[in-house]
């Protein structure tokens, strides 16, 4: 079996990773799924038992059993049963009499040349113990939950483990010996001054400082051994230098090790005196040094770290910052790692095979697709790690390339095919357009790699995009041999493409079958061009793609970088052109051709498809295309429109009803009149495609498609528009209301390109966000985009700067840069002569010298004049940029030091951790010893857990309906089906735990909750970031489960931790740290509770409006809190804001409303008895202290803290009170209408359709139920009330006192269905308790996974129902289901959507 580097384990997992996969299989499922343990012995180790499967091979168990405790690091061993060894790739389901509890036996094996070096890797990772600054000096995110908590593993220990590490697992899981409260650093107190210091990011952790086990561990001098001892079986020699000082050389041979007589003057190989050859070199060691032992022994008996820290991550995920000091952390106390590649020759690998032949693995079985899920990850991680590897050397200068040309040099290494992506030449933007076509070239293979369920015959080559020290790199597997001339083979290979020629032959007629699947699942239309003998050319791509038939018989599609369609709205040359043409034809025709030019084209889209011509400009390069997400989405809103337009037509040509009566051909009438209308190509289905050709220079359309190509630049043309009218606007809306709240400028991408927009977009998001009535609550916003634009600039004039600096002036050029971006007006004098003192004093003064010193030229005012230009080409802006760091800081409020980070990880530069002091402008804050690293940032495929991704979508489904224990039983096992295939090691497998930590805390299994959480908490670390926003939302949530557990002191720690990286990531001003505070607030007792539950205040206040939900509970948290502090004045005032707040939002009659009236009853009455006691003196002393009922209990403040932390869901969402207020508006004004139109008639007082809580009755046409009825479910359905504290019925009365109120309401954002006895549901992730007595499985209406409200609503969804069916009824299918591509909204989750009958998934942001 080869290792897993290559890719070849055929998805048999390491040691670590089996070890894993057993503890994160869940407990309760472990019969099922054929799991059971078996007791296992052996020479030197201690009896324990093992957890295996009856899908596992024998070697699997091997590799399993590497990764336990009791053999570490033992090597070199088989299996035997009963006496008789195994065979490792024998499936275990074929041993006879192996059952539960069986015993197995180690036997000690020979070692070879290779297993030798291996067992040394093995002995010095367990002496080194790694910790989170070993992480840093290799360049990865480190996981930091170590230093806040001394239980990392679950509280029972995993089955399998001896007692000894029982004994151990249960004192690591004991709780805090203290639940004293820790009071908070100054740092992190609302409105600090002091900056946190960057030291805390990556805190020191006690307990992973290991003991010194030797003072070296290397290879000796005297290697490699001679051939007469060779030939004896020495593979190698090691110098040992022990605690105690004493110098040894140790042999290692077939048996095992030894030790010989060699000493640092002589060779003596021989075997000393009274020595024996033990298997293990701890063994070998414990005899020779009693201080080894010892250390040995304490590191053993150490605390116990999660599994998810052992295991290597599939990809690198950068880290910013580096260890404190790079001379001391450079050196290991063991010297050079005793590679496996040393005196090994490796051989090369074939990437494009390795992952041809994993996709062609069997899937007729789950455990077949998990297998090959697996081993398809594997080979894209190892093939990920080998580009990032030789572009690193490659850059370095340390291959040579391949061919000649010095434009586009080619290199290959370890059979990785390495460039700077020639294909995109000058004629497509220069430089610009080359990086531009290698990331969309990685985005395309990602769309046709992701139809590989459906498209089993289309293949695409291994692809990744490395930027390193300014370069990109485009990385491929070798593309394999043009399939040689023979009888019916297609002459050359190459089938399909603009220069194929005209030919006729079964693998071409094939090829095309595959590309026109294909390109109806991505919604590419069918087109012909002019070819070059000129003659038509059918395609099914962009007309640069080429489609060929390797010489391994795969059908492979190439060049596929212009996969989607163009962006109108950047195409101005052509565009202008296109309209003085038509201008000069509508004149000479006299308006004749302009008829069919003006098709309707949607309410708003006709004055911005005008408007276009005047907006579109050029951009640096040609390859403006649409993202899939916005294509997805347009597709979706012409859908809707094509619907209404049926809808319409019909009404006009009689009515629906009148319409779908059978052979009425007005209803075929319509559908054809709507479908010209929305431009679907077809004239009888609604059906959207669009050209990517279009725009494209070069490309000539035959005279045939001159109609379609027209119609073409139309829907495009809309395209734009839809960008600018419809997605921005959205997005703003969203932002607006807190649905969308991005922390840093990756969580500003990662959102617009959920909604379409490219980044190239940010310049006019600034604008509209400057037009908004909103934009004081979206200074947020603007201060991310405006970030966002400064650093992607500034990134660009790096990437040019740092190509032309020596490598001996690297650090110093860094750091130049860096003080040049970040500090106002830097000077470039003082940097240069220091570097020339540096350089004279190395040897190398002279003209050299000053020649290699070009860069440090560059100074402050320089650089920001070429951010300045680069900005107002790439996103035309002209303005509000200023001339220095310093005007985004008093503008907007950016941070330097979040600048700074944002620009190390667009870079991949690696800072030394110390403190920097951005604001010195008489000293440089960076200096050249402060760049610790360069590392290579990396875009790669990312490649889906099928079975699990799908359990996991219809889990969050079951959540959505309210069926919480089916849901939760879906996550347990979407999470082991993670496990299996990722280690967990993944971000849609920490979402899938994060979420299966709710349910459980929800199901009332804190403890469990808090269990997976801490997994998610590491995982989330090792795979997004140790400062990623996610992860600052995990550790909240962390926290609320751990004080659940009555753990105060580890729940404080974490939101410290949340709050921290918080402020360095973004700042205080963000809506999200009202969630902290608030969540501080609640931990916390006395004053400083009501200090961060004041700045919750404050901050909701302004960016949610005084009058939101959440801001009215702040008011009440904080009404609380004043009440135990005894404040009843400050705490009656915050309690009217809060009924003023429900009353307006809810409504009067409304139980929160009427709750938050009894409380502040209540609270007025204790202020009353309060002062009376004050005036009649100190007889009544006792009387002053707090009364018990007004001080919440601890059920009541640990649901407020789910309410806070979005655990639970408040009353009534934000996005449902928008669409109420927005329906009663409207009914308000047909109630108006109508009232004008029924003056004169008599008995009729039309009133608005609607209720006290602004929620629209259904029609009384309809089967709902009537408002009266409505109004008794209310009565009779609890819900979370304000406090957070759930009641089973609603007599109140009871706990009015202590701030306990019952609320209820209507089910606003889909129909909760009750499970058994649970009744709950859970909506985008919140989860709110409801019993909807009298509610069906259907609920409401669902568009894009959010439910409307009853209403006008009901009567749209009858029209479309009635559309529908009358469609049927005249036999033309209309696909026009405005439900069908429902969206879950929660966790960014919008994978999957119906296009033109075909599914087909979005694609990942790849930049």
């Amino acid at each position: 079996m080869k290792d897993k580097k290559g890719g070849r384990g055929h998805g048999v997992p390491d040691g670590k990773e089996v070890a894993a996969q057993g503890k994160s299989a869940p407990e309760g499922k472990q019969e099922d799924d054929g799991s059971f343990p078996v007791k296992v012995q052996g020479t030197g180790v201690e009896p324990f038992e093992q957890q295996v499967h009856v899908f596992w091979l024998v070697q699997d168990v091997l590799l399993a059993l590497l990764a336990r405790e009791e053999v570490a690091p033992r090597t070199s061993f088989s299996l035997s049963l009963s006496g008789s060894p195994l065979d490792p790739l024998t499936p275990l389901q074929q041993l006879k009499g192996l059952k539960p509890g069986t015993t197995l036996r180690l036997v000690e094996e020979p070692y070879s040349p290779r297993s030798a070096r291996a067992h040394l890797v093995r002995v010095q990772d367990l002496l080194r113990a790694a910790g989170p600054h070993d992480a840093l000096r290799d360049g990865h995110s480190p996981s930091i939950l170590n230093t806040l908590t001394h239980t990392h593993s679950t509280d029972a220990p995993p089955a399998g483990h001896s007692s000894k590490s029982a004994k151990r697992a249960a004192n690591n899981s004991k709780t805090d010996a203290s639940s004293q409260e820790t009071p908070p650093p100054d740092y992190i107190l609302p409105g600090a001054t002091e900056r946190p210091p960057l030291a805390t990011l990556v805190p020191a952790d006690p307990l992973s400082e290991v003991p010194n086990c030797l003072l070296d561990l290397s290879l000796s001098c005297w290697n490699p051994p001679p051939g007469p001892r060779k030939l004896q079986g020495d593979f190698l020699y090691l110098s040992i230098r022990t605690r105690e000082g004493r110098h040894c050389d140790i042999t290692s041979c077939p048996r095992g090790f030894f030790l010989n007589r060699s000493t640092a003057e002589v060779f003596d190989p021989r075997p000393a005196a009274s020595t024996s050859v033990c298997h293990c070199l701890t063994d070998l060691l414990n005899q020779i040094s009693p201080e080894f032992k010892q250390s040995l022994t304490a590191l053993r008996n150490r605390k116990e770290r999660p599994s998810e820290e052992g295991l290597a991550a599939p990809y690198r995920v950068l880290s910013w910052l580096g260890p404190a000091s790079a001379t001391r952390s450079h050196r290991n106390t063991h010297s050079n790692p005793l590679a496996l590649q040393d005196h090994i020759i490796p051989e090369t690998p074939d990437w494009n095979e390795e992952l041809q032949a994993a996709r062609g693995l069997s899937q007729r079985t789950l455990e077949e697709r998990l297998q090959r899920d697996r081993v398809i990850q594997q080979v894209n991680s190892a093939f990920v790690w080998a580009a990032t590897q030789g572009a690193e050397t490659v850059i370095d200068g340390c291959v040579d390339p391949i061919n000649s040309s010095l434009d586009d040099m080619a290199f290959l290494w370890s059979g990785v095919f390495l460039s700077q992506g020639g294909a995109a030449g000058a004629h497509l933007g220069g430089e610009r357009g080359k990086r531009a076509a290698q990331r969309l070239e990685l985005r395309a293979v990602q769309a046709y790699s992701q139809l590989e369920v459906e498209q089993q015959g289309l293949h695409t080559l291994p692809t990744a995009v490395v930027d390193y020290r300014g370069v990109r790199l485009s990385a491929q597997g070798l593309a394999p041999g043009l399939q040689s001339s023979e009888a019916g083979a297609p002459r050359g290979g190459l089938l399909y493409g603009y220069a194929a020629g005209p030919m006729e032959n079964p693998h071409r007629r094939k090829l095309l079958e595959l590309l026109a699947q294909a390109a109806k699942a991505l919604s590419l239309q069918r087109h012909a061009v002019v070819g070059p003998l000129g003659h038509q050319v059918p395609l099914f791509t962009s007309v640069d793609a080429q489609g060929l038939l390797g010489a391994d018989g795969r059908y492979y599609v190439l060049d596929v970088f212009r996969t989607m369609p163009a962006d109108a709205n950047y195409q101005h040359d052509e565009k202008q052109e296109e309209e003085e043409e038509k201008q000069e034809e509508e004149k000479k025709k006299e308006g004749e051709g302009s008829a069919a030019g003006k098709a309707e084209v949607g309410e708003g889209e006709a004055a911005a498809l005008t408007a276009d011509p005047k907006q579109t400009r050029d951009f640096p390069h040609g390859l403006c295309r649409l993202r899939p997400e916005l294509v997805k989405a347009y597709l979706h809103h012409k859908n809707s429109q094509f619907t209404q337009r049926v809808k319409e037509r019909m009404e006009e040509n009689g009515g629906v009803e009148e319409c779908v009566q059978p052979g009425d051909p007005r209803g075929a009438d319509a559908v054809r009149g709507a479908c010209q209308d929305v431009g679907s190509i077809s004239d009888v289905i609604f059906e959207m495609r669009l050209n990517p050709n279009v725009y494209t220079p070069g490309v000539e359309f035959p005279s045939s498609e001159a109609a379609a190509i027209q119609l073409q630049k139309r829907l495009l043309g809309e395209a734009g528009s839809f960008i600018l009218t419809h997605q921005i606007p959205a997005l703003l809306e969203d932002c607006s209301h807190c649905q969308e709240m991005p922390i840093d400028g990756a969580g500003l991408c990662r959102v617009l390109h959920e909604k379409g927009i490219n980044l190239r977009y940010l310049g006019q998001l600034t604008t509209a966000i400057s037009q908004s009535e909103d934009k004081e609550r979206l200074r947020h916003i603007t201060r991310l985009a405006y970030c966002e634009i400064v650093l992607r600039s500034a990134r660009r004039v790096f990437n040019t700067y740092i190509q032309s600096v020596e490598v001996s002036s690297l650090s110093s050029a860094v750091s130049h840069f860096l003080c040049c971006l970040l500090v106002p007006h830097y000077a470039a004098a003082s940097g240069g002569e220091e570097q020339k003192k540096k350089s004279r004093r190395r040897g190398r003064g002279g003209g050299g010298a000053s020649d290699s010193l070009a860069w440090s030229a560059l100074s402050g005012n320089e650089l920001w004049s070429l951010i300045g230009q680069d900005a107002a080409v790439t996103y035309g802006l002209t303005e509000g940029l200023g001339t220095t760091v310093d005007h985004l800081v008093e503008h907007y409020g950016a941070q330097k030091m979040s600048m700074l980070r944002e620009f190390c990880l667009k870079t991949g530069i690696q800072l030394r951790l110390r403190d920097y002091t951005l604001d010195n402008r008489n000293k440089a804050p960076i200096g050249p010893d402060d760049v610790y690293n360069i590392l290579p940032v990396v875009k790669h495929l990312t490649m889906t857990c099928q079975d699990a991704s799908i359990m996991f979508r219809a889990a969050k489904m079951y959540l959505q309906k309210g069926q919480l224990d089916r849901a939760y039983d879906q996550l347990k096992e979407a999470s082991y089906l993670f496990g299996r295939v990722c280690d967990d090691l993944h971000p849609e497998a920490c979402s899938c735990l994060a979420l299966m930590a709710k349910a459980a805390y929800l199901q009332g299994h804190p403890t469990e909750a808090r269990s997976v959480q801490l997994r998610v908490v590491v995982i989330s670390e090792r795979v997004l970031g140790f400062d990623h926003p996610n992860t600052i939302e995990q550790y909240a949530l962390l926290a609320v489960y751990v004080f659940a557990g009555g753990e105060t002191a580890l729940a404080l720690r974490c939101l410290y931790r949340a709050r921290l990286l918080m402020l360095l990531v973004h700042g205080e001003d963000h809506p999200y740290i009202a969630t902290l505070d608030s969540s501080l607030g609640l931990v916390l007792q006395g004053q400083q509770s009501i200090q961060y539950l004041q700045n919750a205040l404050k901050v909701n206040s302004f960016f949610r409006g005084p009058m939101d939900v959440k801001t009215a509970l702040n008011h009440h948290l904080l009404a609380q809190r004043m009440c135990v502090a005894g404040d009843y004045r400050g705490a009656m005032t915050h309690e009217k804001e809060a009924l003023n707040a429900f009353q307006n939002k809810c409504g009067e009659e409304h139980p929160q409303t009427k709750c938050s009236a009894d409380f502040l009853k209540a609270i007025t009455q204790q202020a009353v008895r309060v002062e009376r006691s004050l005036r009649q003196g100190a007889a009544e002393a006792s009387d002053l202290a707090m009364p018990e009922p007004l001080a919440p209990s601890a059920e009541t403040t640990l649901e407020q803290l789910a309410l806070v932390n979005g655990i639970l869901k408040t009353s009534y969402s934000e996005k449902m009170l928008r669409i109420k207020e927005k329906l009663k508006e409207k009914a308000l004004e047909e109630a108006t209408a109508t009232q004008a139109a029924a003056v004169n008639a008599e008995g009729e007082t039309p009133s608005p359709e609607g209720n006290v809580n602004g929620q629209l009755s259904p029609s009384t046409d309809t089967a709902t139920p009537t408002a009266a009825e409505n109004a008794e479910v209310e009565t009779r359905s609890p819900e979370s009330n304000v406090n957070g504290q759930l009641s089973p019925n609603t007599d109140t009365d009871s706990s009015t006192l202590n701030g306990s109120c019952s609320a209820s309401d209507t089910d606003e954002e889909g129909a909760a269905l009750t499970d058994g006895g649970a009744e709950s549901k859970l909506t985008n992730g919140e989860v709110s308790p409801t019993v909807p007595e009298n509610q069906s499985d259907d609920g409401s209406i669902k568009v894009n996974g959010e439910s409307g409200p009853h209403g006008e609503d009901d009567k749209e969804e009858e029209a479309v129902t009635a559309v529908t069916k009358s469609v049927a009824k005249v036999a033309i299918s209309v696909e026009a289901d405005v439900q069908s591509d429902a969206i879950l909204s929660n966790g960014g989750d919008s994978d999957v959507m119906m296009t033109n009958g075909q599914e087909a998934t979005a694609l990942p942001d790849s930049e």
